[in-house]
């Protein structure tokens, strides 16, 4: 939104793993991009993280188990009068389109990627701080001196089968950011603290600020309760909370 920043908090497990994953989706792809050899040094290492999030979560397990429950959702919607069926189906049909794609998905995904030699090296090398100096992978050095359209190329290649989970990805997260409208508050003297009701599946909490006030928001708590702190930013020093009140818009995403 601009002239704000939106901080954003996951009220579950599944959640916070979606989000992570989407933020390095998003660091993958703007590098690159990049023509440099440090962006796509910074690329393989997005899509390092990408593959250690795949090897300790069943991501397309997840995202199908998401997708079944927002058609749930949406079914029991039809039954309401004033929808907009027309919107309404187009909807469920983006739901099997994106459910059929993560199905058609043969073995794991990081199966290609540790298959490649040059990228397999890079990988057990990487835990090493700098250990993937010219003079460790000298392969890897040849690599990020080729032009740059190669590396592209290369990286896109690399990229690729991950296009399914990508737009489910994208699909779940948009549905939940956009499912509720977000309320006016104020946190008195920067604090802000408010029960959720439990029989509802609150799926996300996202806070909005004019960016030009010089707080940040510091969320915590479960799918129970929250609390949010407006920090000022102390970068020699711990941050402490503000006195100040501080207006917001909060959004409860509910889906």
């Amino acid at each position: 939104m601009n002239g704000h920043i939106t901080y954003e908090f996951p009220l579950n497990e599944r959640m916070r793993t979606f989000i992570r994953l989407e933020q390095l989706f998003r660091h993958l792809h703007h590098f690159a991009r990049g023509g440099s050899e440090y962006d796509s040094r910074a690329a393989v290492d997005g899509l390092l993280d990408i593959l250690a999030i795949f090897s300790r979560n069943d991501i397309r397990s997840e995202l199908l188990k998401e997708l079944e429950r927002h058609y749930k959702v949406l079914a029991r919607i039809a039954r309401s009068q004033g929808i907009d069926r027309d919107k309404l189906q187009a909807v469920v049909a983006q739901i099997d389109t994106l459910s059929e794609r993560l199905r058609s998905i043969n073995g794991k995904l990081s199966a290609q990627l540790n298959s490649n030699g040059l990228f397999k090296s890079i990988a057990q090398r990487s835990a090493i701080p700098g250990g993937t100096c010219n003079f460790d992978i000298p392969g890897y050095h040849y690599w990020l001196q080729q032009p740059a359209g190669q590396r592209q190329a290369d990286l896109g290649a690399w990229i690729a089968p991950f296009s399914p989970i990508q737009d489910a990805l994208g699909f779940v997260l948009d549905t939940i950011r956009h499912s509720a409208l977000p309320t006016t508050e104020l946190a008195q003297a920067g604090f802000f603290q408010q029960n959720l009701d439990r029989s509802l599946p609150y799926q996300m909490l996202r806070v909005t600020l004019d960016e030009e006030l010089p707080v940040f928001a510091e969320i915590s708590g479960g799918k129970h309760r929250f609390t949010i702190r407006f920090m000022e930013p102390a970068f020699e020093e711990r941050p402490r909370q503000t006195e100040a009140d501080i207006p917001f818009q909060l959004t409860r995403c509910l889906f």
